[in-house]
């Protein structure tokens, strides 16, 4: 990790470090504050050598809709996985498998923040990144944050990026700026 002082930058190592970071948790729900989150993940996971997880919460249709839907809810869940599947597949690539040992995850659940929790505890996750929309207090009430309830029940740190507010410079840009 990269840190700015007046004589430069200096390279952190992770013997220096006070928190060691080794699971990176991404969650996604495919929008653009989600890519903005990926691509905070992908570089932190870079940064600390750590492995990256990536999380997709699916509605289990199952266990909210059994009793109306019936055997056609069979059929919509194998839909909706296979879809959030090829989705969340087409968002790891090859070198983030290789370099950052990176995993797709696909998860049920009836509540996603409750779901994202679940799993950070179960894989020992040392950091949560997910994407937020920035809505306001009225809409947020009304329809809620999954953000929100993960940072405020979270068993780690967790960090939320809002896609427009700015671009994420990552550690290479930040030499050259102040080498220039």
């Amino acid at each position: 990790m990269l840190f700015a002082r007046s004589t430069g930058l200096i390279r952190q190592t992770s013997e220096d470090a006070v928190v060691i970071i080794r699971n990176i948790l991404v969650a996604t729900d495919f929008g653009e504050p989600s890519g903005a989150a990926l691509a905070y993940g992908r570089e932190l996971a870079r940064n600390y050598h750590a492995r990256l997880h990536v999380l997709h919460v699916i509605d289990d249709v199952m266990l909210r809709y059994t009793p109306e839907v019936g055997f056609v809810g069979t059929d919509l869940q194998r839909d909706l996985d296979a879809l959030a599947s090829r989705d969340l597949n087409a968002l790891i690539t090859d070198d983030d498998r290789r370099t950052l040992d990176a995993v797709a995850i696909i998860d049920r659940g009836v509540n996603p923040a409750e779901t994202i929790i679940r799993y950070a505890k179960t894989n020992a996750i040392d950091l949560i990144v997910t994407g937020t929309h920035g809505r306001g207090a009225v809409k947020r009430f009304i329809i809620g944050s999954v953000a929100e309830r993960v940072v405020r029940n979270a068993p780690c740190p967790a960090l939320t990026v809002h896609a427009h507010e700015r671009d994420f410079i990552v550690p290479d840009a930040l030499t050259l700026a102040a080498s220039a």
